[in-house]
């Protein structure tokens, strides 16, 4: 459970509010002309998509064919690189390894500050309100959110697609390692298709429910 709303970051607080910014590098995939949900846009700034929630009502093979075709868009359609040897994604991220102001950060997220000009927060606690983790946003660095123990040391990172925050965009996260722990299609505010590292489906998010496959509730979320 831990793991799963950690990795819901970006659901739980910047898809939450249309003025936060960017987490990923990867092109979305999503051609509207075939997609099994009806979508319509509207002329909002950031693009909004208007979503006919159905996933109660269609019968089970419209829902397997729905997991089906955003998992393709998420792992089999991308062109955009998802994957990374240890070395690569070690290289590529370095100067995040070890967060040195870690303890001007502890302090901020665990007094519940969430922006400030240098970059967003936020904080996850154990049950006796302990800060464990603690994430940041930078804003001269928009396309990526790092996950720290209270000590500053990385965790997890986030990568969003550039077309934050314009809908639909795509979101991946992957451990200290490079490996992928997770992918999120998320096709608006409201509604998001997510999947664990090995391309299994964890569930649909619309607003504050998430559903399995077969359309049990299976979770909540209270800040949506």
């Amino acid at each position: 459970m831990k793991k799963i709303l950690i990795s819901l970051f970006l659901i739980l607080l910047f898809s939450s509010n249309q003025s936060a910014f960017a987490l990923k590098e990867i092109v979305s995939l999503d051609e509207t002309e075939n997609q099994p949900t009806k979508i319509e846009t509207t002329k909002t700034a950031p693009l909004e998509i208007a979503i006919n929630f159905d996933w109660l009502d269609i019968s089970q093979a419209q829902r397997d064919e729905n997991i089906e075709h955003y998992k393709n868009l998420l792992f089999e359609n991308n062109e955009s690189k998802i994957y990374f040897t240890k070395e690569e994604f070690k290289k590529e991220f370095a100067k995040f390894k070890k967060d040195k102001s870690y303890k001007y950060h502890y302090m901020l997220t665990n007094e519940g500050v969430t922006e400030d000009e240098e970059a967003k927060y936020c904080a996850f606690y154990s049950k006796g309100k302990t800060l464990l983790i603690y994430a940041i946003q930078y804003k001269n660095n928009p396309t990526n959110a790092f996950y720290y123990s209270a000590f500053g040391k990385l965790y997890y990172t986030d990568i969003t697609s550039k077309e934050y925050p314009n809908f639909p965009y795509t979101s991946m996260q992957y451990n200290r390692n490079g490996k992928l722990k997770s992918a999120i299609y998320f096709l608006s505010n409201d509604l998001q298709y997510m999947y664990d590292g090995n391309k299994e489906f964890q569930g649909i998010w619309y607003k504050d429910t998430m559903y399995d496959r077969n359309g049990k509730n299976t979770l909540t979320r209270s800040n949506w």
